[in-house]
């Protein structure tokens, strides 16, 4: 009788639900495909965990505004967007830390260098994982172009030749002409890299000076101006505002991130796209000298050493050659590493524009000093766009705009 019942326990156990003995968040606001195949793997992870572990997908949709604080331990964002994901600016631990102190290997050689320069620190350390990355670029309706008399085919290659297309586009009764997201990201950061100024100096004392302000910034933001008060630029917000604009066929011509090129494709007008104009008229101008930007895999600080250990494990799985390939198959984002070069081709990306994409990502580092993710590039971002903010209000001109920035965002915090 005393066999019989132990024997019942141990049934009772077996046919028990297993609990996840460990559980991670990955917090993530992705869309369409991309938010299709994250959820594919997330789940093949999870299967591969047999019940152990797992990590739980949480869509920033459907978390309520009180529980944003909540900490998850991933989160996929673009740093500039801490706000929304969470109500606060969180402090994130870094990547390199996570994996050496959960004995998983990451290799930062592996990784394409201008990615890898991305997301890294002032000693070439990972602080997150570039699973999100996009480069600068101009896209532009083809319909939109033919109505307006213009080549279709044709990409306009300087700022000037955008302007010539504005005003055709407008002359032929477009609203909106140009527009643009990621404002400070493309028309700043990627507009001095291209023309050959630092966007921040080091000094003797061992810090950085942010030096947005130089002659092509003032020029570019000048320019802009005037045609923001002709109607040939239509400004919608500092992030991606303008990408529904332009999907919609709103705006005719849009500069941003790359990987918006794979929607644009599915939508209802034919889509052209190619490099990031620059100024012909600026002595050693490199037009293809552009940075990287976008989502990121961020590990957050507070959380429990296992935990740690799950991210870095699901991290590592992310890392795997066929995982990459996958995702950048489904997204269009840059390929990290050369194992996804061939997927990232087979998106269907315009045949120029991946010749200078995939020139650009072998590339080594550069001497042009860039900020770092984190509180600072934040802050020096949000300043700007304030700033920007009262010249489209013609309150301010670009110089006084971009001189008041630096100031600002050179000022030791917590000196008033």
């Amino acid at each position: 009788m005393r066999r019989i019942g132990w024997m019942l326990l141990l049934a009772a156990a077996l046919a028990a639900p297993v609990q996840a003995s460990e559980e991670i968040v990955l917090r993530q606001a992705l869309t369409g495909k991309a938010h299709e195949v994250l959820s594919s793997l997330v789940q093949r992870f999870n299967d591969e965990q047999k019940g152990k572990a797992r990590v739980v997908l949480q869509d920033l949709r459907a978390v309520e505004e009180a529980d944003r604080r909540r900490l998850p331990q991933l989160a996929l964002l673009d740093t500039d967007d801490s706000m929304e994901f969470f109500g606060t600016r969180p402090r994130f631990k870094p990547l390199h830390q996570v994996m050496a102190e959960s004995g998983v290997r990451l290799d930062g050689r592996r990784f394409f260098p201008l990615l890898a320069d991305a997301v890294d620190d002032t000693l070439g350390r990972l602080q997150a994982l570039p699973l999100g990355m996009s480069l600068p670029v101009l896209m532009w309706n083809k319909e939109a172009f033919s109505k307006a008399g213009l080549d279709p085919e044709l990409a306009p290659k300087t700022w000037w030749e955008v302007q010539e297309r504005a005003g055709r586009l407008f002359d032929a009764g477009f609203k909106c002409p140009f527009t643009t997201s990621r404002f400070t990201w493309v028309n700043l950061e990627n507009v001095s890299s291209q023309h050959g100024e630092p966007i921040a100096v080091h000094q003797k004392n061992g810090t950085s000076r942010v030096a947005l302000n130089q002659l092509v910034d003032v020029k570019h933001i000048a320019l802009l101006a005037s045609w923001y008060r002709s109607s040939y630029f239509r400004y919608f917000g500092s992030g991606n505002e303008s990408d529904q604009k332009f999907l919609s066929g709103e705006c005719a011509m849009l500069t941003g991130e790359s990987a918006l090129y794979a929607e644009a494709m599915r939508g209802s007008f034919g889509v052209g796209e190619a490099e990031l104009p620059y100024y012909d008229d600026v002595r050693g101008a490199t037009p293809h000298k552009v940075l990287p930007d976008g989502a990121a895999l961020w590990v957050l600080a507070g959380h429990k050493k296992n935990e740690y250990k799950l991210a870095a494990r699901f991290i590592s799985f992310m890392l795997q050659p066929q995982v990459q390939r996958e995702w950048v198959q489904a997204t269009a984002y840059l390929p990290m590493m050369p194992v996804a070069l061939k997927a990232f081709q087979d998106t269907g990306v315009a045949p120029a524009f991946l010749a200078a994409a995939t020139r650009r990502l072998d590339e080594r580092k550069s001497a042009t000093t860039r900020t770092r993710h984190g509180s600072g590039l934040n802050r020096a971002r949000d300043i700007l766009d304030q700033e920007i903010a009262e010249v489209w209000a013609n309150t301010k001109p670009a110089k006084e705009a971009l001189d008041n920035a630096m100031s600002r965002i050179n000022e030791p915090q917590g000196r008033h």
